[in-house]
């Protein structure tokens, strides 16, 4: 074989690597079945940045972390309020919510859960909405420098960039995530990025240029991640005004065609969702809008990453209607059809790593 051959062999070889590893990270979340399922455990978010933990606050007991692990699921979405672990912007972490948040992340993983980080802020720091004095895009930033920096390549630890940005234009909110995403990355972290759009981020309202400066489905798809690792988080309920503030799903056929247009979305686009917020009463109407929402997802594993949903959490009330957390050792309704078809014993595909691989 002349120099020249093997050069050539070379590079053959290095590209045909490069498109396996390309392949496997960034579109091949087409696992036998969704990698990640579970449902939120709420209660750090709760209250003001001055609350007492325990009194105003609180996050998510070792009982109810097992109960969920044992129903089969396998992801927390862990909300808490930035705030509190950042009380000036720019400046370090409060050390103590800080270890609380830690000792939360370490209490799921001991239970074989992947954890989802979410700053449960609405993009507002205190009242200050993002991209406003002092909360700018350099202010987000550092936040997550920071952050990215506690949980950099932690095994099954992804980054959920906010919850529901609202009342800020798609371009806008772009500005802020890729700001964000480039802080994550400078940092050296290679977690799994979730980035929802603005607008509350529901799938029913993704090609809709609600607050003028365009869609979210064709603005965020000008995310710039160094790493091409993270996925689009989408929120979707099934009341008339897709809010979930209301007992009856009345907006069920609403809630699957925004599901079934995103999900073509993200498969003309070569990208990935991930449902972070659903949630339905107990009745049987809104059952069966739950079981046609899990099948959208089921259905389409190539380009659905999971679900968490909304939501659970040692305080939650149990006159709530969306509510998940256990009563005096009884499953709610809802429990039952999101357990369906669970399989604990089944392991996550290469492809379901929520770090990528270091080169």
């Amino acid at each position: 074989m002349t120099a020249s051959m093997r050069k050539s062999l070379r590079r053959l070889l290095a590209a045909a690597i490069m498109l396996a590893f390309t392949t496997d990270a960034g579109g091949a979340f087409a696992a036998a079945q969704l990698c990640y399922r579970g449902v939120n455990l709420s209660g750090a978010e709760y209250g003001e940045r001055g609350g007492v933990i325990n009194v105003n606050y609180t996050y998510p007991s070792e009982q109810t972390v097992r109960y969920f692990a044992e129903k089969g699921m396998n992801t927390i979405r862990l909300p808490f309020r930035w705030e509190r672990l950042q009380p000036v912007l720019g400046a370090s972490f409060d050390g103590n919510e800080l270890k609380r948040l830690k000792d939360a992340v370490d209490l799921i993983q001991k239970h074989g859960m992947a954890v989802v980080l979410d700053p449960h802020n609405y993009a507002y720091y205190d009242k200050t909405q993002l991209k406003q004095p002092p909360a700018t895009d350099l202010a987000f930033g550092d936040f997550w420098a920071r952050l990215a920096v506690e949980f950099a390549n932690r095994k099954g630890v992804a980054f959920g960039l906010m919850n529901e940005p609202h009342d800020l234009k798609a371009p806008d909110w772009l500005e802020l995530a890729n700001t964000a995403i480039r802080s994550i990355r400078t940092v050296g972290a290679r977690n799994l990025i979730l980035v929802p759009g603005t607008n509350w981020t529901g799938a029913h309202s993704w090609s809709a240029d609600v607050l003028g400066g365009g869609a979210n489905g064709t603005v965020m798809l000008g995310v710039k991640d160094p790493l091409d690792f993270y996925a689009f988080e989408f929120h979707q309920y099934l009341d008339s005004d897709s809010s979930g503030t209301h007992p009856v799903c009345d907006g069920t056929d609403n809630a699957v065609k925004g599901m079934n247009d995103v999900t073509d979305w993200l498969r003309k686009n070569g990208k990935r969702g991930f449902l972070g917020e659903f949630g339905v009463a107990a009745n049987d109407g809104c059952l069966d809008g739950l079981r046609q929402m899990l099948d959208v997802m089921d259905a389409n594993s190539d380009v659905w990453l999971g679900w968490t949903y909304w939501a659970a959490g040692d305080w939650w009330p149990p006159e709530e209607p969306l509510n998940v957390q256990p009563r005096n050792g009884r499953d709610k309704p809802q429990t039952k059809v999101l357990a369906e078809g669970l399989n604990r014993k089944v392991s996550l595909a290469t492809s379901c790593a929520l770090v990528m691989p270091a080169k």
